[in-house]
C-alpha cells in the first residue's frame, strides 16, 4: 500500500514517473491523485467535432465511420483516411502514414478516444497522426482499457508525450494500491455541510460511477480549497488584530474640521459612511487593514484624505503611495488644491495650523530630496505623497500613522517590512482600488481585510457614453470618430487618444504579438510614437497635440500633465499611463485604439478619465476584431454598461480561475483546480464562516494539526504570500 507522499517512481516505475515529471511536473502519488480530470467524456454522448478550432490540442471521443487505405499520390507510400464522427454529423479525419496495420484496429463501429492537433485540409478538420485508445466492445475484458469501464470517461490535461488515458492507467495503478486518505476536516464541519469523507471524493473524481457521484466529489474537493484559503486569510486577519497599533482618534477643531468647512461641495452618503468606518478604525489599538473600492470619479480620494487628516489631528504622519510618478504628482497637486492654505503653512497666504504636503519620488533633484525629506523626518509635512521608492530612498518618517496605497498595488512583506522600520508600531493601511471587485474575489484574494464601497456618483459627474468603432468593417466611422474629437475641441473641451504601446523600439515594443482569437497573425499594436505624427499631420492637423508615456522623463512627463490640465493642450496621446488618477474635468472625449488589445477592467477605468466636469464624457472603443469574436463581444459589453460591477464580473468570467488565485504567478503547480469565484460564490461563503467559527476558538489550529499540514500543502508559502500582496 502506499501513501500520498509516496514517489511516483516507486509505484509506477523509473521511465513513466520521469514522464511525468518532465511534462507535467508530478512527482508524488499526492501530487497524480489531485491532478483532476478536465472533463468527462460518455460513450454516445455528442463530442461537437465542429467547435473544434484549428491549432488546439484536443482529445476527441468518437466512433469510426469508415476506414480507407491508398496510395499517396505525392510520394511513395499508403495513406490511411478514418473517418470519426460524434453522432451530431461532426465528422473528423485522422490521418496515419504508412501505417496501413492500424486499419485492423480501427474497424467502424469501435469507439475510442482520440488526441492530436486540428488542423485543416481542403476544408476539412483532421487530426494528423493522432495518438488514441479504442474502447472496448461489449463483454471484452482487457486491462489495457479497464479504466475506461466506467459510463463516464475521465479526460486529464496532458501532454503530447503523456495522452490523458496513459495518465488514466496511471491513476488507476495509484488508487489500486493507495491506502485509505486521512481526512483532514473536523468532523463536525463535514456534518454540518454535508460533506463526504475525502479518500472517498479523491477516489471518485478520477473513477466516478455516475454524474451523482461526481458532483459529490467535486463539491467535497471544492470545499477543501475554499476552506484552505479561507483559513489562510482569517488567520492572518486574525494575527493583524493582535498586532498593537497608536489609536488616531478624531479630534473636534482640527485639520480635519477645518477641511471639510472649507469643501465646495456636500460629501455623498456613502463618503460619510466610509469616513465613519475608517476613523472608527484609525481610533482602535490594532492596525486598520481595509480596502475601499469605488468606481471612478467616486469620491475615494477626499475618504483617504480625511484619513490622512484625522492622523495628523493625532499627531502622526500619513503616506499615500501611488504605482507611479505621473500618478503621485498628480495627487500631490490634487491633494495641494483640496488643502489649499491648510496646506501651506508658513508662506504668506497659509494657514499657521496646517499641515506641508511633501513629494518624493525617485527622480527628485538632490536638492529637493534633502528639502522634502527634512519636511518629513521632522514632522512639518503631515502628508508624504511618492511612489514606493520613497520606502527605500533613506526617507525617515517623525511619526508614521497611515499609510494609503493606490490602485491595487497592495504592499506585500517587503513593502509591509520597509513601513514597519520606519514606524515604532505598524502603522494604519487603507487600500484604494477603482477596479469593481466582485465579491467572491472581495472574500477570496481580499479575505484579509476590511471592505468598504463607495456606489455612489459625486454630485456633478456627468454621464459618459461608449461606443465600439469597427475601423476595418467601416473605416467611414473612424474618420467620423477623429471629426468627433474636432467638434469637442472646436467647443472648448479636450480629448485623449490612448495607444496599447509606446514604440521607441526597446524589446518589449519588437516582440511578436500573440495571435487573433482565431490564431492568425497579428500586426503590432499602435504606439503613441507612431500615431501622435499621423494624427497631427492627418486628421488632427491644427490642433495642439502632447505625448505622454512611462518613458519620458519625470519632469517631461510632469510638464506635460501640466500643460494639459492647464489647457495648453487640445489632445494628449498616451499610453495607460493616464489609467488612473489623471483628473483634467474639462476633457471629455478619449478614443482607445486597439481597443481590444485591453482588458475589460483596464477599459473601464481608462473612459472614467473623461466626463468629470459638467458635460458629457465620450469614449471610442476603436477596434480591427472582427464582428462575431470573443475580442468584439468584450467590447460590446463595455459599450453597453457603465456598472463596473458587471464589468468586473465578465473580466473575471474571461480570466483563468488560477490567474485570480495566483496559481501562475510563480509558474508552479497548483492544487486550487476546482473552485469557481463565480459559480461558487455560496460555498466559499460558507467555508469563510466555518473558517471563522473555527479558527476564533482555536487561532493556530492547534487542535487540528492535519488540517494545518493540509492547508500547507493547499496554500504553499509563495500562495500566502500573493494572497497577501493581492
Amino acid at each position: 500500500m502506499t501513501t500520498l507522499d509516496e514517489p511516483l517512481k516507486k509505484v509506477l516505475g523509473d521511465k513513466t514517473a520521469k514522464a511525468l515529471d518532465k511534462h507535467l511536473d508530478l512527482r508524488t502519488v499526492g501530487d497524480l491523485v489531485y491532478h483532476f480530470p478536465r472533463r468527462y467524456d460518455e460513450r454516445g454522448e455528442h463530442t461537437d467535432i465542429r467547435s473544434l478550432s484549428v491549432g488546439e490540442d484536443v482529445t476527441v471521443l468518437g466512433q469510426v465511420r469508415r476506414a480507407t487505405t491508398r496510395p499517396m499520390r505525392q510520394r511513395s507510400g499508403k495513406l490511411l483516411e478514418v473517418l470519426v464522427e460524434d453522432g451530431t454529423g461532426g465528422v473528423l479525419t485522422l490521418t496515419f502514414f504508412n501505417q496501413a496495420w492500424r486499419e485492423r484496429d480501427l474497424r467502424p463501429g469501435r469507439w475510442g478516444l482520440f488526441a492530436g492537433k486540428v488542423t485543416e485540409f481542403r476544408g476539412k478538420r483532421q487530426l494528423n497522426g493522432p495518438d488514441y485508445v479504442l474502447l472496448g466492445d461489449e463483454g471484452e475484458a482487457s486491462e489495457e482499457i479497464e479504466e475506461f469501464a466506467g459510463a463516464l470517461i475521465p479526460v486529464y490535461p496532458a501532454a503530447g508525450a503523456v495522452p490523458t488515458w496513459t495518465i488514466a492507467r496511471c491513476v488507476r495503478v495509484v488508487l489500486d494500491t493507495l491506502s485509505p486518505v486521512d481526512d483532514p476536516l473536523p468532523a463536525t464541519v463535514r456534518a454540518a455541510r454535508n460533506l463526504g469523507p475525502l479518500d472517498t471524493a479523491l477516489r471518485e473524481i478520477h473513477r466516478p460511477a455516475s454524474r451523482e457521484d461526481l458532483a459529490r466529489a467535486k463539491r467535497r474537493l471544492k470545499w477543501d480549497e475554499a476552506f484552505a484559503v479561507q483559513l489562510t486569510l482569517v488567520q492572518r486577519k486574525l494575527r493583524a488584530t493582535a498586532l498593537p497599533a497608536r489609536p488616531r482618534p478624531a479630534t473636534p477643531d482640527g485639520l480635519l474640521s477645518a477641511f471639510d468647512g472649507r469643501l465646495p461641495y456636500e460629501l455623498t452618503e456613502g463618503q460619510r459612511v466610509v469616513g465613519a468606518e475608517i476613523a472608527a478604525d484609525l481610533a482602535t489599538t490594532h492596525p486598520m487593514h481595509r480596502l475601499l473600492q469605488g468606481e471612478v470619479g467616486s469620491g475615494k480620494t477626499v475618504c483617504a484624505l480625511r484619513a490622512m487628516l484625522q492622523v495628523v489631528d493625532a499627531g502622526g504622519q500619513a503616506t499615500l503611495l501611488a504605482p507611479t510618478e505621473v500618478l503621485a504628482a498628480q495627487h500631490h497637486r490634487g491633494i495641494s488644491a483640496l488643502l489649499g492654505p491648510l496646506g501651506r503653512p508658513g508662506e504668506l497666504d497659509g494657514d499657521p495650523a496646517g499641515t506641508r504636503v511633501a513629494l518624493v519620488t525617485g527622480s527628485l533633484g538632490a536638492a529637493a530630496r534633502r528639502a522634502a525629506a527634512a519636511e518629513v523626518s521632522s514632522g512639518a509635512a503631515g502628508i508624504v505623497i511618492g511612489t514606493h521608492a520613497l520606502l527605500y530612498e533613506g526617507v525617515e518618517f517623525n511619526d508614521l500613522g497611515l499609510v494609503v496605497v493606490d490602485e491595487q498595488h497592495r504592499f506585500g512583506v517587503e513593502q509591509r517590512d520597509a513601513l514597519r522600520a520606519k514606524a515604532d508600531q505598524p502603522p494604519h493601511t487603507l487600500v484604494m482600488t477603482a477596479t469593481p471587485i466582485p465579491r467572491t474575489v472581495a472574500m477570496t484574494v481580499y479575505g484579509d481585510l476590511e471592505v468598504s464601497t463607495l456606489s455612489q456618483l459625486p454630485v456633478g459627474r456627468s454621464p459618459i457614453a461608449s461606443h465600439v468603432v469597427p475601423a476595418a468593417d467601416k473605416p467611414a466611422f473612424l474618420d467620423r470618430a477623429w471629426r468627433r474629437l474636432r467638434e469637442e475641441v472646436e467647443a472648448g473641451h479636450q480629448a485623449y487618444v490612448v495607444c496599447p504601446r509606446i514604440g521607441d523600439g526597446t524589446a518589449s515594443d519588437t516582440e511578436e504579438p500573440p495571435p487573433d482569437d482565431d490564431g492568425t497573425a497579428r500586426r503590432p499594436p499602435l504606439a503613441v510614437t507612431e500615431v501622435a505624427p499621423l494624427l497631427a499631420d492627418g486628421p488632427l492637423h491644427g490642433l495642439r497635440i502632447g505625448v505622454l508615456h512611462g518613458r519620458l522623463p519625470a519632469d517631461e512627463k510632469d510638464g506635460v500633465m501640466r500643460s494639459f490640465a492647464a489647457g495648453d493642450l487640445d489632445v494628449l496621446v498616451a499610453t495607460t499611463v493616464v489609467e488612473v488618477g489623471v483628473d483634467v474635468p474639462n476633457a471629455t472625449v478619449m478614443i482607445v485604439l486597439d481597443a481590444d488589445r485591453f482588458g475589460v477592467s483596464q477599459l473601464h477605468q481608462l473612459r472614467g478619465r473623461v466626463g468629470r466636469g459638467s458635460a458629457a464624457g465620450l469614449c471610442l472603443l476603436v477596434t480591427e476584431a472582427a464582428e462575431a469574436s470573443a475580442a468584439r463581444e468584450r467590447l460590446d459589453a463595455v459599450a453597453s454598461t457603465t456598472d463596473g460591477f458587471k464589468l468586473a464580473e465578465l473580466d473575471l468570467e474571461q480570466r483563468r480561475e488560477g490567474d485570480v488565485l495566483g496559481a501562475t504567478q510563480s509558474g508552479r503547480r497548483s492544487h486550487l483546480r476546482l473552485l469557481s469565484l463565480l459559480k461558487d460564490e455560496k460555498l466559499i461563503g460558507e467555508a469563510r464562516q466555518e473558517a471563522i467559527d473555527l479558527v476564533s476558538g482555536d487561532p493556530e489550529l492547534t487542535a487540528h494539526p492535519a488540517l494545518a499540514r493540509s492547508i500547507a500543502l493547499l496554500v504553499d508559502e509563495e500562495r500566502a504570500e500573493y494572497l497577501e500582496k493581492g
